[in-house]
């Protein structure tokens, strides 16, 4: 056999290994929150040439989402601070393997109707918040109302789900309404309601994705793989908020001005784990402990991976 006939038997051989081996990965199950991580991938382009299969569930909200995972029913998902508190608290056995940072006004907020004569934290003393019980809101009312002096107890507290809250803020059985975005968005442009706190600053903004155990045991690979291209896809979208805009509007039914707002509005940014997002997931299952929502205490520094703060290259980055 010639030189040149070897050598290509030889990269024919690897070709076949390394599509063989593709074949044998298996399929990672996704959690996704109203399709929206299933839209990034998609309109980002970062669903092709993708060499094992990824398989979506769609959950309504994070109390659920936070459940699949807790019974191994997906392999990963994304949770906001307070929710992936109250999945630790439940004993998940799930890790921070990602960390994505939102940076923008209306991320979350506490709003109140535009003829309000609230204005900031202080005024909700007496006050009927609603807001969704274990939300990253509900922390942002908790943060609020310390930050003005103010406890939990010289509040009102209505819990409902986000398209139950607008009702009751809109009708004026509530005060004000703690809550995040889109919702944000579309009652600052919809109706004209007023930012009385933004948590841009109270809060850390942070979306976690958080892995089973399992998975991360048995499904490194596709790990490894699933979060290179979810960063990838978020800083696309900084670049392309109109076509981001566009995909997720007709997924959700939302007007599309809205969505281009919250785009345009919101940057995304990966961020490592490292001990200061860990102090300050830390801070938000203390303050819950306190407030008796939770009744043990956490320790959250249990539920990070730091070995995926290692460079992430995608399995078939040699094709792309």
């Amino acid at each position: 056999m010639s030189a040149k006939s070897l050598l290509l038997s030889l990269f024919c051989t690897l070709g076949f290994a390394a599509s063989s081996h593709a074949a044998d990965l298996q399929p990672l199950l996704v959690a996704n929150q109203k399709s929206t991580i299933k839209v990034l991938l998609e309109v980002s382009g970062e669903l092709k040439n993708v060499p094992y299969d990824i398989q979506f569930s769609e959950f309504p909200a994070a109390a659920p989402l936070g459940e699949a995972l807790n019974a191994g029913a997906v392999d990963i998902g994304a949770l906001g601070d307070a929710p992936y508190v109250f999945a630790l608290g439940a004993g998940a056995p799930i890790k921070v393997v990602s960390i994505v940072h939102a940076e923008g006004r209306y991320t979350t907020a506490i709003l109140a109707p535009k003829d309000s004569p609230l204005n900031n934290a202080s005024d909700l003393k007496g006050k009927r918040i609603v807001t969704t019980r274990g939300s990253i809101g509900h922390f942002l009312a908790i943060k609020a109302l310390r930050s003005a002096g103010l406890s939990t107890q010289d509040v009102q507290f209505i819990y409902l789900l986000p398209s139950e809250s607008r009702i009751l803020l809109d009708n004026g059985s509530a005060d004000a309404w703690s809550t995040w975005d889109p919702y944000t968005t579309i009652s600052t442009t919809q109706n004209q309601a007023k930012v009385l706190v933004s948590g841009e600053k109270l809060l850390t903004n942070h979306l976690y994705f958080a892995a089973t155990s399992q998975a991360i045991a048995n499904k490194r690979q596709q790990l490894d793989d699933f979060i290179a291209r979810v960063d990838r896809a978020y800083r696309w979208t900084n670049a392309h908020p109109e076509e981001y805009a566009a995909a997720q509007a007709r997924v959700t039914g939302l007007p599309l001005d809205v969505h281009i707002a919250v785009a345009k509005g919101t940057h995304m940014q990966p961020v490592q784990i490292d001990d200061q997002v860990i102090g300050g997931l830390q801070t938000t299952a203390d303050i819950y402990q306190q407030e008796g929502i939770l009744n043990k205490h956490i320790d959250v520094s249990q539920g990070f991976d730091k070995s995926f703060n290692a460079k992430r290259a995608p399995l078939n980055q040699a094709s792309r």
